[in-house]
């Protein structure tokens, strides 16, 4: 577990223009950083501090920022910014302090809906990123496509694929599915927009006044459909949250497989950070695929 060290805080109270803090509760939960509440005179903010030599947290402050520009504030949260810090190789990034509760999914799928929209109505050109990121601790490649095809392969099946262990699929098999991949989506119109990345039940929340919350964000422009399949893939969303969302973008033909074909990265990164279990899942998941 990371320290937080008098030190660090009171650097980042310079940065902020703050007294030395109340309080500073340690928050658990998290694999890759390790976070802490802290409580100012007239403020909560949330701290996360990375001690590893990728630039986790400023990949994220990117993430959030961007996310921020097209979401609808009645209905949902993206966590504000407010200042990011590197010293002497350790990342902090602070960010709004959002209390949380159990509540309907409601707005969580409306709010997403719209993020989603809005940001498709910006006119994206290109599906991919400028700039690369992280899928948990694994290297999300950056880069631009024209084709969601091309990016959804190039610049992200097969670079988890070229790091999968080597007696997990041969060459032949990953060959077919790449070609089974193509023939599913060639029919496909997709739709561009910016989505969370990371979408699972850990991810999101509902603040206190009932507006959908987004956090820890692996940001990049894709279809619309990543999103909402991978919230299928660990469960912790309710028929409200589809509801909502699918008024807004409603299901197309084929959704089913391509649920199953764009969970397949999550699987790939599983299997590539955890091992064990997410190994054999890859392997059902290339019968599922093969066998559409």
């Amino acid at each position: 577990m990371q320290k937080l060290y008098p030190i660090e805080v009171s650097e980042i109270c310079d940065e902020l223009g703050e007294a030395y803090p109340n309080k500073i509760e340690q928050v658990h939960g998290g694999d890759i950083h390790s976070a802490w509440k802290i409580v100012f005179a007239n403020k909560k903010l949330f701290l996360k501090r990375n001690d590893k030599n990728k630039k986790f947290l400023e990949f994220e402050k990117y993430c959030l920022q961007n996310l921020r520009k097209y979401i609808n504030k009645e209905n949902f949260v993206v966590p504000e910014v407010i200042a990011y810090k590197n010293i002497k190789n350790i990342e902090f990034l602070l960010i709004e302090w959002i209390d949380m509760q159990n509540f309907e999914q409601k707005n969580l799928g409306k709010g997403l809906g719209e993020m989603h929209l809005n940001s498709t109505e910006s006119n994206p050109k290109n599906f991919g990123s400028d700039v690369k990121g992280f899928i948990g601790i694994t290297d999300q490649k950056k880069g631009w496509e024209s084709s969601w095809i091309d990016c959804f392969l190039n610049l992200r099946i097969m670079p988890q694929l070229s790091i999968l262990k080597s007696n997990i699929l041969d060459k032949e098999t990953i060959n077919k599915v790449k070609e089974k991949i193509k023939s599913e989506l060639l029919t496909h119109k997709p739709i561009n927009t910016l989505i969370h990345g990371d979408l699972w039940s850990g991810n999101v929340g509902i603040d206190k006044s009932g507006r959908g919350v987004i956090f820890d964000p692996a940001s990049w422009w894709a279809d619309n459909e990543v999103d909402i399949a991978m919230t299928k893939l660990f469960g912790g969303f309710n028929a409200e949250f589809y509801e909502e969302y699918h008024k807004i973008f409603p299901i197309k033909e084929g959704f089913e497989n391509r649920i199953i074909i764009y969970n397949f990265y999550h699987i790939l990164n599983h299997a590539n950070m955890f091992g064990g279990s997410y190994l054999s899942q890859v392997k059902r998941y290339v019968k599922e695929i093969l066998n559409m």
